[in-house]
């Protein structure tokens, strides 16, 4: 099945342009995880340590009154969610002077007293200390190193080196965007944006190994015509594939972002500027920098 026919998009002659794309999106995302080593990103209670309650009212709460009843029992902190289906409400605390316990606790009786009309029931109650969250922020960043490291491992076993590093700089940079826009939005940094950070690593991997088998195969059936040439042509044919797989997993991403409730929003978002990022890398940033290294590795044996 083809979307689009033949096609002979000059992809190499933009990567000087790509390349500047590239490095700005690589620099914010470089703030971000610079931000999130120290503490300063904002950070879920997964990382920062703090307390996670959801509510469930029997009448339909304003998140605006909810949030001046907390800050009226001194917990103006408070970050509220609202989860529109069943009158739900997600209130998370970060560090604070009070007792981890006492949080859940504090929350409880300021909404029994303020909306003592409108009965409520704990659905799900989580406390974090500062020391487990500190642990897990720096396992994290291991754990993405780490994949990091394996890819180039695999890439360069599977093809050879420079195919390895140009798939590692496009993993890294679809990782260093998703950063980046979180850090733009301010979005929350936390454990499923950190789960959607290694899920698109592997299908930014996926997506360029299939770039990289075609431009292989081309490059031992085409002897003659240039790198750049022989890149262009070998991306061309692979063009319909890459949309068609684009597009099957952003409508699942985008159906996530879009019906999928106030809990995963965030992390379907992650998804869905992954998505987008993969393919770009793919074409303008791992095929690029293989075909630079390839050209300069022959102009040197000449």
């Amino acid at each position: 099945m083809e979307i689009i026919g033949k096609t002979h998009f000059d992809f190499m002659g933009k990567k000087k342009i790509s390349f500047a794309i590239s490095i700005v999106i690589a620099i914010l995302g470089i703030i971000g995880i610079v931000r999130i080593a120290m503490g300063t990103a904002n950070m879920g209670i997964d990382f920062s340590g703090g307390t996670a309650i959801q509510l469930k009212f029997s009448q339909p709460v304003h998140i605006e009154r909810a949030r001046a009843a907390l800050a009226k029992h001194g917990l103006k902190d408070a970050n509220l969610q609202e989860i529109k289906d069943g009158n739900k409400l997600l209130v998370k605390i970060g560090k604070t002077s009070l007792p981890q316990g006492n949080a859940a606790e504090l929350i409880q009786a300021a909404f029994q007293k303020e909306f003592a009309g409108n009965a409520f029931v704990v659905e799900s109650s989580t406390e974090i200390g500062p020391a487990i969250g500190d642990k897990l922020r720096k396992d994290t960043l291991i754990a993405v190193a780490i994949s990091l490291i394996a890819i180039v491992i695999y890439i360069a076993w599977r093809f050879d080196f420079k195919f390895g590093v140009g798939a590692l700089v496009a993993t890294l940079h679809d990782v260093l965007a998703m950063f980046a826009v979180f850090l733009i939005l301010d979005k929350e940094v936390n454990l499923l944006f950190i789960t959607a950070v290694l899920t698109i690593a592997g299908y930014s991997l996926t997506d360029t190994v299939v770039v990289f088998d075609r431009i292989r195969e081309n490059l031992h059936k085409n002897t003659k015509d240039s790198l750049e040439s022989i890149f262009n042509f070998s991306i061309n044919e692979v063009l319909s594939r890459t949309i068609i797989t684009a597009l099957t997993t952003f409508l699942a991403a985008g159906s996530l972002y879009f019906f999928g409730g106030e809990v995963i929003h965030d992390f379907a978002l992650a998804l869905v500027v992954g998505i987008l990022v993969g393919i770009y890398s793919s074409v303008f940033v791992a095929s690029p920098i293989v075909e630079l290294w390839g050209r300069r590795i022959k102009t040197s044996k000449a």
